[in-house]
This record gives structure tokens, C-alpha cells and sequence, in this order.
């Protein structure tokens, strides 16, 4: 739960380990035969470091350091010995190659806190990579979800269904997954993915699935650019992907809740077309969490009483958080919540108060396990804009434990089979409908929310 939104990368230490940073490099998608290749994308300042990148690069390292020591929740920095974790990353900025691996280094400084809302951004980068796919951890595997039409990805025959058993040469898992998003979307965008696949029928074989490489050229990476501007630019359309949907079938009500970011009057308006109906099936499967306000105003929508979230635990203090009633506005039906390895923080929230309160039952698979609070801090070194994410409270609830790294378990276990993906169906949406007394085929409950591609 974040005043932003938080990234999870248990693993960036694996991923950009300082003895390996520079000898992991894959090697670099080649495209089909025939074929031309697609351009790459121009990382800025590529190859030898220039002195004046390199001072830049320490500064940012030393602002990081303190701001992420002076603001972070536990004082005793999850036990990692901060000073030697940063003077070890000055060690390696002074001997890096390239602007990309130092600002890396600070990336893995940072990630040696192993906090799901403790992140680095740097400045952004002068192009738009996008790689045509969509995927998530299904249980403990990683299955395409979607393939954008018109993408490399779906020219190479990759399809929704099949199984992802390396990207680049890592193999995803639940604990480094967002690590490897965080790497190429966010670090270093590359040209391409090498992927090895498994179909749905077994087939196993390699892919070199080449990104859309977009140059933004009045974004470029120099001093003054600003991240804010290039993430408004870039993500110009989010508001219309993360709006609430919901459908109606009879007396019950299907909502579709893509992120905590939503004012009163979005949740208001909401709490009048569902507060008739005998039962909702609440999905939030894929939220990434957002707004404490959010949270608090939805989960008391859900409630006829006052009840208690978790204990806010900050570096000086600790603090209940309480779900106050709305009163007005109250929903006193069945609920069903989904969830799935993409639900993050406040959608765990939401979804294990439901189970504690016993208000409410929760299906799908485990949930992300990022699980804090956090504030966005802007910042400018030398003329260059960065964002650094840092937690500023635990969130214990009140079984005594917190959702960090553990996540929310459901009542119900239910995830689609690869061929499910291929297919299209929703086995999980119909299961939760069946428990409202509603029949739904997995087709029919497949193209209930079309899935939307953000804009090239």
C-alpha cells in the first residue's frame, strides 16, 4: 500500500549481482531468418563512461543513500549493513563501463533492502520499448497471457497459453519475476526477449521475440528531462485502462477493479448500482495496489461497523489503521474477492481483511506478497530527475502478521489451465459466479472485460 505504486524485486541481487553484472549480459535476440532485424533500443551513454556520467552517478548514489536511511521505516535497515552496502557501490560505479551499469548499481543498493516498495527509478530513457507480451506467474509457473496483435511476438508464433521457461537465460519464478520486469522495463529495455517456450501440447522451443523500439525524441536522457513529464507522456491513456467496470446478471454484479485509485465519487456512484443485488464477485486479480484513501473508503463500503485494518508500524511509532463505515453507502450482500500473483498491496489488503473479517470469500491463487507503505520522493542530481520509492511502514494486521513476502492465500484455490489461456476462457470468473448461484460458461465469463492493449 503506497501513496505511489510499489514495485516487488526479491531477486534484483541474482539478477545484477555486482560480480556478474557485466558478464550476465545475454546474448542479443537476432532476428528471423530472412528478416530484417528490428532497430535496438539506444540506452543512453552506452560503452565508455564519461566523467562527468560517472559523478552523476555517484551523486544519485549518495542522495539514494540518504534519503532511503533517513526515511525508511526500520532503522536498523532490515539488517543489512547500509554503509558497507553503499560504499560497495561506489566501488563498482568508479570501475563501471557505461551510465546503464552504474545507475544498475544503485539499483542493486537498493534492492539489498529486499522491500517490495523500496525502489529505485532512474531517469527514464529516451525510447518506448514495448515487447508485445503480457505474463504472470500462474501457481509457480510463467504463462503468456496475452500477445499484442501486430508484435514480433505474435509473427513468431507466440500465443497465450504458452509456458515461459527462460527469458534471456533466466528462469522465472515467483521471488524474481519482477525483478526481470524491473530489469528490462524499467533498467535496461533491450531490443528483444530470447525466450525459451513450452506449448500447451509440450512443444518446447527458442524464440527471439523482437520489442517495438519507439524513439522519443523530445524526451531525451540530459539534463532537465524531466521523469515525471516522460511517465505522463508514456502512460497517457492509464486512467482509461485502470477504470472500474462492472456487469450485471440478474441479481448479482461482476466488478472489475483495476487499481486503489479511485476518488468518493467513482466509489459512490459504484455503491448504487451494487447495493441492491444479493452478491458481487470483486476482481481484482492483476492490482497492483494504490492509494491508502482508496482502500479505506472501498473497504468501508463493505461494512456496517468500524473495524480494524492493521497496525501502522513506522521507524517512531505505531498506529492502528481503522476502516470506518460508510455508513450511507454500505453493500450487505455475499462477496467474493479474486485474486491471482499480480494482486499487490492494498488489493491484499482489501482481499485479507475480507477473509479475517470473515466478510467475504477469497479465490484464486496467491497473491504478489508486496505488502508496505511507501512515499514517492522526486529528485534532481546534476540536472537529472529520478524517483526513489521508500517504505515508511510495516502493515501488521490483525491475525499479527504481515503480507510482505507471504502474500494472501485464498479460500478457494482456482487458476486457469494453459489451454484455458489459449482459448480465452475464464474457469476462475464462472467458479465464482457458480458460488452466487449463477451459471456461467469459462467462455462466456472470458469476454466479459476484453482485454485492452495501452496505445503504441
Amino acid at each position: 500500500m503506497t501513496r505511489g505504486m510499489g514495485l516487488v524485486f526479491p531477486a534484483l541481487l541474482i539478477l545484477l549481482a555486482p560480480a556478474g553484472l557485466a558478464a550476465q549480459q545475454p546474448a542479443q535476440p537476432q532476428a528471423a531468418q530472412g528478416q530484417a532485424a528490428a532497430p535496438a533500443p539506444a540506452p543512453p551513454h552506452e560503452g565508455k563512461i564519461s566523467s562527468s556520467d560517472r559523478q552523476r552517478a555517484l551523486s544519485i548514489l549518495d542522495d539514494v543513500s540518504k534519503i532511503v536511511q533517513s526515511n525508511y521505516y526500520d532503522p536498523k535497515m532490515n539488517g543489512v549493513d547500509w554503509n558497507a552496502n553503499i560504499a560497495s557501490a561506489r566501488a563498482k560505479i568508479i570501475a563501471s563501463d557505461s551510465i546503464n551499469e552504474a545507475l544498475g548499481y544503485v539499483a542493486v543498493a537498493v534492492g539489498a533492502l529486499n522491500d517490495s516498495h523500496t525502489v529505485f527509478i532512474p531517469p527514464t530513457h529516451p525510447v518506448k520499448v514495448d515487447y508485445g507480451l503480457d505474463y504472470e506467474m500462474i501457481w509457480s509457473r510463467c504463462f503468456i497471457t496475452h500477445v499484442r496483435p501486430g508484435s514480433d511476438a505474435q509473427a513468431k508464433g507466440l500465443s497465450p497459453g504458452d509456458e515461459i521457461l527462460s527469458f534471456n537465460g533466466f528462469t522465472p519464478s515467483r521471488e524474481n519475476l519482477w525483478a526481470i520486469n524491473y530489469l528490462y522495463n524499467t533498467l535496461r529495455p533491450q531490443p528483444g526477449f530470447r525466450l525459451e517456450v513450452q506449448t500447451p501440447s509440450g512443444e518446447k522451443r527458442q524464440v527471439d521475440a523482437m520489442a517495438k523500439v519507439t524513439p522519443l525524441a523530445d524526451l531525451a536522457y540530459r539534463p532537465g528531462a524531466s521523469v515525471r513529464y516522460d511517465l505522463y507522456r508514456q502512460d497517457e491513456d492509464l486512467e482509461h485502462l485502470n477504470r472500474i467496470q462492472w456487469v450485471i446478471m440478474g441479481d448479482i454484479g461482476i466488478i472489475k477493479f483495476p487499481w486503489f485509485f479511485y476518488d468518493p465519487d467513482q466509489l459512490a456512484y459504484l455503491s448504487q448500482k451494487i447495493k441492491k443485488l444479493s452478491g458481487v464477485v470483486i476482481d481484482l486479480r492483476g492490482d497492483p495496489g494504490g492509494s491508502v484513501d482508496t482502500l479505506k473508503y472501498f473497504a468501508g463500503m463493505f461494512f456496517d461497523h468500524d473495524v480494524k485494518l492493521a497496525d501502522e508500524v513506522t521507524r517512531k511509532k505505531t498506529e492502528p489503521i481503522t476502516i470506518k463505515s460508510q455508513h450511507h453507502l454500505v453493500y450487505n450482500g455475499k462477496v467474493i474477492v479474486l485474486v491471482d500473483s499480480k494482486s499487490a498491496s492494498a488489493a491484499e489488503l482489501f482481499a485479507r481483511l475480507m477473509q479475517i473479517e470473515k466478510r467475504g470469500i477469497v479465490m484464486g491463487d496467491r497473491s504478489s506478497g508486496s505488502v508496505m507503505e511507501s512515499n514517492d520522493i522526486w529528485y534532481s542530481s546534476m540536472g537529472v530527475d529520478y524517483d526513489v520509492q521508500v517504505t515508511v511502514a510495516d502493515l501488521i494486521m490483525t491475525d499479527g502478521k504481515s503480507l510482505e513476502h507471504r502474500g494472501v492465500s485464498p479460500d478457494i484455490y482456482a487458476i486457469p489451465h494453459p489451454d484455458d489461456l489459449a482459448a480465452g476462457r475464464d474457469p476462475v470468473l464462472a467458479k465464482a459466479v457458480a458460488q452466487l448461484g449463477v451459471a456461467l460458461t469459462p467462455d462466456e465469463a472470458g469476454k466479459i472485460f476484453p482485454y485492452e492493449w495501452p496505445k503504441d
